[in-house]
């Protein structure tokens, strides 16, 4: 057997792994990569294998750096089945077309760029259209069933407990006549995701692959984060202030809306009653046309709740319905939430901030120092959500720099990724400890203090791949041989090229201060004291271009 990574390699972005076995060519995830702009622009290269040679795909899950570029692989020729948990299938049905939906809007706004500077015009990654059409060879499966693909290849999909639908794949292969049983974790969740069940612990595994996203780092307790969450909001709220809360529309925003709806039972006290009323009393927009279709799945996919939560479900409690909630479909309902003044949580995606609604409401709440942005997700390098819980004080927001004045706060512990204990507690589980491990999904810092951890406490060997490496598995002699690396046909933007892209995202930008301060000018309502201060704001800018030429 071979494993050649192609993505999620040192990065927790662009799941997708292809794997060589009695002799068929399939695929584990095909993700988007996110984050840097240099990132971003690896989802159009061209697929290290032919699409036309891939005999199936096993899918971990539905979020978009594990599923993202499916719509491509379909449109370069790819016909056979992808095998996925049935809810992932209900929600890849909306995000991969949402996805397409964003990709079009992008290059339109890309195009037009590319036209003022007299560039050809390119095409969107994939519309969602093309979207649509790959859902097609879908194929639902259940957990806890064992898969037979071909009579040497037999897969099992359980719980990660990571979002609805999520798997850990379990992968027999047979070859010679020896079966070698690997494992992809996939996202593995917390114990303590709301509504989710905690992940299937394995019992035995010859090889594993596994995320490491948070293999340095140890999250919240549930408790914690229940509170502290109220106490940032009541605060805020208190402060006339309100909350915006960047959420991926999948997962998070789910799991927020049951701990709002759960906060009562956590404790009787009054210092608490009274947070707990001022929360109540407010009202909790979901500001997201995806997150609320993927509310519907979710609803629709109680089964995989938690026991407890399905008995509160039967008895009428629905974990996420509560009084206050709001859901805003219409661009014009979104628009609304910023032009009123009143104290309000607003859950919007993406939880990045790079795309979406989200944008809108950070554009009209960074600045006020009585707002809160509260994130509650992993934020890649890179992205705006990173800069802004990094400590940026200024961001840009559709061209025009903001100042970072509201209170930024993250809650850590509403991850759906395990944290180091979790990761550690799912190696310690199995029975018939592996051979082999190897990390994928994370960075660097968190994959290297996680592999040393693995090595000291366990004594497996561990392998932490860079991209396009080819590991041989010889399941007869059980050795491990990396063979052949593919090299990257894009080049990593250098310094030079980095300054040369600033140059030009330079003047763009000074056609657009041109036109800003003409329109300020031109106010007759603009006071002197505003005049002065945009004049010596002009007079510094030409000291600093002066001191570049003369450097």
């Amino acid at each position: 057997m071979k494993i050649t990574f192609l993505g999620a390699t040192r990065t927790v972005t662009g799941s997708n792994f292809l794997v060589e076995a009695c002799g068929k060519k399939f695929l584990i995830d095909c993700g988007m990569w996110q984050g840097k702009a240099e990132m971003e622009g690896q989802n159009a290269e061209e697929f290290a294998f032919k699409p036309t040679e891939i005999d199936f795909m096993l899918l971990t899950h539905a979020h978009i750096d594990h599923s993202g570029r499916i719509p491509k692989l379909y449109n370069e020729g790819f016909r056979n089945k992808i095998y996925a948990h049935k809810a992932t299938c209900d929600l890849c049905a909306l995000m991969l077309p949402d996805s397409g939906h964003i990709q079009e809007m992008e290059n339109q706004w890309k195009n037009k760029k590319r036209k003022r500077k007299g560039e050809e015009e390119k095409s969107p990654l994939y519309t969602a259209e093309e979207a649509a059409r790959s859902l097609e060879i879908f194929e639902p499966v259940q957990y806890d069933e064992i898969i037979e693909i071909t009579e040497d290849i037999h897969v099992r999909f359980n719980d990660a407990g990571h979002m609805l639908g999520s798997s850990i794949i379990e992968l027999w292969t047979k070859e010679e006549g020896k079966e070698t049983k690997t494992v992809f974790t996939g996202d593995l969740g917390n114990n303590d995701i709301p509504l989710l069940d905690s992940p299937t612990m394995i019992e035995r595994a010859d090889y594993l692959i596994m995320e490491s996203t948070y293999g340095s780092r140890f999250h919240l307790r549930n408790d914690e984060k229940a509170e502290l969450f109220l106490d940032i909001v009541s605060e805020t709220l208190d402060n006339g202030g309100s909350v915006v809360i960047p959420s991926f529309a999948v997962g998070r925003t789910q799991e927020i809306l049951y701990e709002i709806n759960k906060l009562k039972e956590i404790k009787e006290d009054d210092e608490f009653r009274r947070k707990y009323k001022t929360l109540m009393k407010s009202n909790v927009y979901v500001d997201s046309p995806l997150a609320i279709s993927a509310t519907e799945v979710f609803r629709e996919n109680t089964n995989l709740f938690e026991k407890e939560i399905q008995e509160e479900i039967m008895k009428g409690d629905n974990p996420l319905e509560f009084p206050g909630l709001k859901f805003t479909q219409t661009a014009d309902e979104s628009k609304a939430l910023n032009e009123d003044e009143t104290p309000s949580i607003i859950i919007s995606a993406s939880g990045m901030c790079e795309v979406g609604r989200i944008k809108h409401h950070l554009k009209h709440n960074l600045w006020n120092p009585k707002s809160t942005i509260l994130f509650v997700g992993y934020q890649a390098p890179g992205t705006l959500g990173y800069n802004i819980v990094n400590g940026e004080k200024k961001v840009k927001i559709f061209g025009e720099e903001i100042a970072v004045n509201a209170r930024i706060e993250y809650i850590e512990g509403y991850s759906g990724h395990a944290d180091q204990e979790g990761l550690m507690n799912f190696i310690y589980s199995f029975i018939s400890k592996p051979k082999h491990i190897f990390l994928v999904h994370g960075e660097e810092e968190s994959q290297n203090i996680l592999r040393e951890k693995i090595q000291q406490e366990v004594g497996i060997g561990v392998t932490i791949p860079k991209f396009g490496e080819t590991f041989e598995i010889n399941g007869m002699e059980d050795k491990i041989q990396m063979t052949h690396k593919i090299e990257r046909k894009i080049v990593t933007t250098g310094i030079r090229s980095e300054i040369l892209g600033r140059l030009e995202n330079l003047k763009e930008e000074i056609k657009d201060m041109n036109n800003y301060v003409r329109q300020d000018l031109e106010d007759d309502k603009l006071k002197d004291e505003d005049i002065f201060r945009i004049n010596e704001k002009i007079k510094d800018l030409e000291k600093q271009i002066l001191n570049v030429i003369e450097g």
